[in-house]
């Protein structure tokens, strides 16, 4: 298929945004924020590309746990075919090697929401959970599939009581969606996502010693096939009348499934759907895919606008704040 064409009308970052009581211009983000690449989308066209520290348009960018909203597209379209009969399922219906464990017994829906209640710790630090489930997926440390998850085995809280982050609950997500359907998530994605949008470069994930994908991290593309991932989640998983993702999946991923996954009440700066943050403010539904070290595609549909950014901070990210500032700060002059 012939790749998803965005018209190029470049105009300069010469608006200003607002950050801890200072005024900013727009081009000060690449700086203050570790900025490799920055791609903003008004409409389908490219408004602004920016390219530093060696990057340029062919450089594939890891995503971090971008990753994850990725997956729960595929896990809605998996859905839509049948191959997951219900959210309400628990993991074990799909993935036998987890039966007897509190995650195969956790229901998709708690694992969607980043609430299966299982104890874990995710802080970067070097000896949180985290660290243990990268040593054991993309560390090779395990035989891989449902080995990486399996130090996680003490249940603090009832599913879907409360929200904690953990990349081990997309870990099982992917390792369900890879025993409903039968092939590797990187091949679903090829047929079902990056072929029909239109990709313009292949793009990698990372697999385990077992040849599973690390689902909740490490995939990896251009620049401009973020951001057209960016536009179809904006139409609603649409391109050219072609329903690629499922419309009513898309809204439901992107909105908080109740008041306890709303900005401000997860503990973070965001709010929370299906493996997506809700940007907290008061505007229309707006939403982002967030990877560690300041990987974002903050996507606002009504606005039909998408902003991309990759960049090398460190791993406590602190540009995150910043950058949903300059979030702010484009909505507001290129969105009108």
């Amino acid at each position: 298929p012939q790749a998803w064409k965005l018209p190029l009308k470049h105009q300069p970052l010469d608006f200003t945004y607002e950050f801890e009581g200072k005024t900013y211009r727009g081009a000060d983000a690449l700086e203050n924020t570790y900025t490799d690449a920055l791609l903003i989308i008004k409409n389908g066209t490219i408004v602004h590309e920016a390219y530093r520290n060696r990057a340029h348009e062919r450089t594939h960018f890891m995503s971090y746990s971008m990753a994850k909203t990725v997956v729960v597209m595929l896990v809605g379209i998996a859905i839509s075919e049948g191959r997951i009969r219900s959210i309400d399922d628990r993991a074990d219906a799909y993935v036998p090697a987890l039966a007897g464990t509190p995650y195969g017994e956790t229901p998709i829906r708690h694992l969607l929401t980043m609430s299966s209640g299982i104890r874990y710790s995710e802080t970067y630090g070097g000896s949180d959970d985290v660290a243990v489930l990268a040593r054991l997926s993309m560390g090779r440390g395990s035989e891989g599939g449902a080995a990486t998850v399996a130090p996680f085995r003490i249940r603090e809280h009832a599913p879907g009581e409360r929200f904690n982050y953990a990349s081990a609950d997309t870990q099982v997500l992917g390792l369900v969606l890879r025993a409903a359907t039968g092939v590797p998530l990187a091949d679903y994605l090829s047929e079902k996502i990056w072929r029909p949008m239109g990709a313009e470069a292949d793009a990698s994930w990372t697999i385990d010693k077992g040849g599973y994908e690390v689902a909740y991290c490490c995939f990896n593309a251009t620049l401009r096939d973020y951001a057209r991932l960016g536009m179809l989640l904006a139409n609603d998983g649409a391109l050219d009348g072609r329903q690629i993702v499922p419309a009513q999946w898309v809204r439901a991923a992107t909105t908080p499934p109740s008041p306890r996954f709303e900005p401000g009440q997860t503990g973070a700066l965001y709010g929370y759907g299906y493996q997506t943050w809700i940007v907290s403010s008061g505007r229309e539904r707006q939403f982002a895919l967030w990877g560690l070290r300041g990987q974002n595609v903050f996507v606002d549909p009504a606005r039909k606008l998408v902003l991309v950014n990759t960049s090398a901070g460190a791993l406590g990210d602190a540009g995150s704040g910043e950058r949903l500032s300059l979030w702010y700060g484009v909505v507001d002059s290129v969105g009108r």
